[in-house]
């Protein structure tokens, strides 16, 4: 077997079921799961119309690149959402399954393993798919510790020169997991310079996009961002989905779209990877991002229950609204894991310790003394565990 495989850390929900072991819940109250990112608002009727009016493709193999006319959905939805010039269909984009495996299988195309030592950075507390993805290519993980007193910003000055200059690959994200913040412009500027100067290829995780709070106020996208700095796209890669976005997380749809020339060679290595988009998935995301209603809609129900849930969380605990996405990240007065545990024993409410997102690096766990809380449930829900909380 691949060595590799035992570098693998247990995943965070595997974590918390040892966490939970041989706990009761009280059985005075009704289960609220707010542990993890898995949207709860149905999925768009025209969704599942396209979906079911589109059953004959499974009688056919698809291809890797996608049809054409998924390409050009996806072209002209990140024209209207970032005001960029269109994506060439037939070089700048591709769908994937998910950004999920995207993400994965991006770094296994990427990471030269001949060249000495290489290294993938990531931030801190991070999604678990980067630090697995580094391993399996053979790559070390550099963990960039992201804090509330840096405003939750990946500070590329603390990275020694000779990291840097082994760096192959930088994840990031943006909205972020677990914060919510969204990179600015300078920011942006900023790891464009480093990787025009070192050479790393940076990754975009970009899924959280379209849950944001303020229609004017919509989060700046890394191709945004390279585009009113007037750079190409070189070196940069932007992962997005649909499960967000359009409540769809069991489709497993969404797109990669950036650098033509590593995005020819991504190909290759799915065509070989045998990853390719069933043709009814594709005509369903096709009709979802044609449409920006649901989207909305789905955005007003978030912010319903940000608006609701988040003061009644800040007279007990020490949490701001999110720039983006779908979670509060709360610092606690205890150890996240104790908190935790006391909410699923006393109150019958599942969260995850902030220190299950991160590793101990440069001197800290910089996820510990916090409980990330996704706001997925119903708003009746999310309010209940809420109240549940400020009473505790």
């Amino acid at each position: 077997m691949n060595p590799s495989l035992n570098l693998l850390q247990p995943y965070p929900f595997q974590r918390l079921r040892e966490l939970f072991a041989g706990v009761t819940p009280n059985p005075a109250y009704s289960a609220i799961n707010l542990s993890i990112g898995e949207p709860k608002h149905a999925t768009p009727q025209l969704i599942k119309d396209a979906m079911v009016s589109n059953l004959a493709g499974l009688a056919n193999y698809p291809t890797t690149a996608g049809i054409p006319a998924l390409r050009q959905a996806i072209s002209d939805w990140a024209t209207r959402r970032y005001g960029i010039p269109a994506l060439n269909i037939d070089t700048e984009i591709i769908p994937v399954n998910g950004s999920r495996e995207a993400l994965f299988a991006f770094a296994q195309a990427v990471i030269d393993p001949s060249r000495t030592a290489p290294v993938v950075i990531s931030p801190n507390p991070f999604y678990q798919i980067y630090e697995g993805a580094a391993l399996l290519a053979g790559a070390e993980p550099y963990y960039l510790n992201t804090l509330p007193e840096n405003q939750h910003a990946m500070e590329f000055a603390s990275v020694p020169v000779s990291v840097l200059q082994r760096t192959q690959l930088v994840y990031v994200c943006s909205p972020g997991n677990p914060s919510g913040k969204v990179m600015t412009l300078a920011q942006w500027k900023a790891i464009f310079e480093l990787s025009d100067r070192y050479g790393f290829v940076i990754a975009a995780d970009e899924c959280y996009s379209e849950i944001y709070f303020d229609e004017a106020q919509r989060p700046l996208g890394a191709l945004q961002a390279a585009h009113q700095l007037g750079r190409d796209y070189t070196r940069l890669v932007v992962f997005s989905s649909l499960s967000k976005r359009s409540n769809v997380p069991g489709m497993r749809s969404g797109f990669v779209a950036g650098d033509a020339k590593i995005l020819e060679k991504f190909l290759l290595y799915r065509t070989y990877h045998g990853c390719a988009m069933s043709p009814t998935v594709q005509a369903a995301s096709i009709a979802a991002w044609n449409d920006e209603a649901h989207v909305q809609d789905n955005r007003r129900q978030y912010a319903e229950k940000f608006s609701q849930v988040t003061p009644l969380l800040q007279t007990v605990l020490d949490v701001q609204m999110p720039d983006a996405a779908f979670y509060l990240w709360a610092r606690t007065s205890v150890a996240d894991t104790d908190y935790a545990l006391r909410l699923y024993r006393d109150l019958n409410i599942t969260v995850l310790p902030g220190s299950y997102l991160a590793r101990e690096a440069h001197g800290l766990n910089p996820g510990a003394g916090f409980i990330r809380l996704a706001l997925v449930a119903s708003l009746n829900e999310c309010l209940e565990a809420a109240h549940r909380i400020a009473a505790l």
